[in-house]
């Protein structure tokens, strides 16, 4: 599949007014993606690129099993503490609180490649990928009526409401262990590698790839998205069952953030991984021998 063919996205005219790029508010945003450019004057450390390696790698693990696998999914189970480390690690990834994120994230599985999923490319490959992000009608806080389950935890609420905090201690962090290289290039451009790795999830990943699985949306499976995301690449099995804990399904699609989940449940961190029905697998593996369409042989 390719992006044309993803139906047109409906003019900017005949959008709500709230779902229109607030360009005023995404200034900071906009800004951030050019502070990595310093390190031409800061120059790049060795600590600056360990470090750089270090916050993206960590911060990923953040994402993927905490936001995503654990909060949005309930993909297994952590006690009050590890949750809340889950909760405050992941707010390290400038992508908002974990109730915001995981709230917004299951509102886009009930209603996938609709005209109510918040960012379906269907309306427009950018618009999946950050614009419905700088929209005014998505990001607000405050609102848990579709993640009571975790809002009734009150560290989470905080953390959540105060999801600054998390940002600014792991960039003073940065600083203090590899001066302004390690600011620059550990934390910043650290960030805007974050930010786009994670958010090809909603775009790159529902147009470019191969689809095991015959689902009702766009989802599909790359292993370069897998490589760079702690295995979320594999999107298209993920909505074919998106309570497991494990998205790579078959033994050679490369998942490592549940590889450190199965680590962490060793050493009883982690509880109750969920995994994938063997009818899901069986289902996978029969589609899998079939003769595909060549309108779905896409490049992975």
């Amino acid at each position: 599949m390719t992006l044309t063919d993803v139906p047109p996205a409906p003019e900017a005219a005949g959008r709500r007014a709230d779902e229109r790029v607030n360009l005023r508010s995404s200034v900071p945003f906009l800004a951030l993606h050019l502070v990595p450019l310093l390190a031409l004057v800061t120059g790049v450390s060795w600590t600056a690129v360990w470090l750089l390696v270090a916050t993206y790698s960590l911060r990923m693990f953040f994402v993927t099993a905490g936001y995503h696998r654990y909060f949005a999914h309930r993909s297994y189970r952590l006690g009050r503490a590890a949750q809340l480390v889950m909760a405050f690690g992941g707010t390290t990834a400038a992508q908002k609180g974990p109730l915001w994120w995981a709230a917004h994230h299951r509102d886009h599985h009930r209603f996938t490649d609709t005209e109510r999923d918040l960012h379906s490319p269907r309306r427009g490959f950018l618009w999946s990928h950050v614009g419905w992000i700088l929209c005014d009608r998505y990001g607000a806080r405050g609102d848990h009526r579709g993640i009571r389950d975790f809002a009734s935890y009150p560290e989470l609420r905080f953390v959540d409401r105060h999801d600054w905090i998390g940002p600014w201690a792991l960039a003073l962090a940065c600083f203090a262990i590899g001066g302004w290289s390690g600011l620059v290039v550990g934390f910043f451009a650290s960030n805007v590698l974050l930010w786009h790795s994670t958010f090809a999830i909603n775009s790159v990943a529902h147009v470019f790839g191969r689809r095991a699985y015959d689902t009702d949306d766009t989802s599909r499976n790359s292993l370069l998205l897998a490589l760079v995301t702690g295995g979320e690449g594999w999107h298209n099995n993920h909505h074919r069952y998106p309570s497991s804990a494990r998205q790579g399904f078959r033994w050679w699609q490369v998942d490592t953030t549940y590889y450190v989940l199965r680590a962490l449940a060793v050493l009883g961190v982690v509880r109750d991984l969920r995994p994938v029905p063997r009818r899901v697998l069986d289902e996978g593996r029969r589609r899998h021998r079939s003769p595909a369409p060549s309108a779905e042989r896409g490049a992975a």
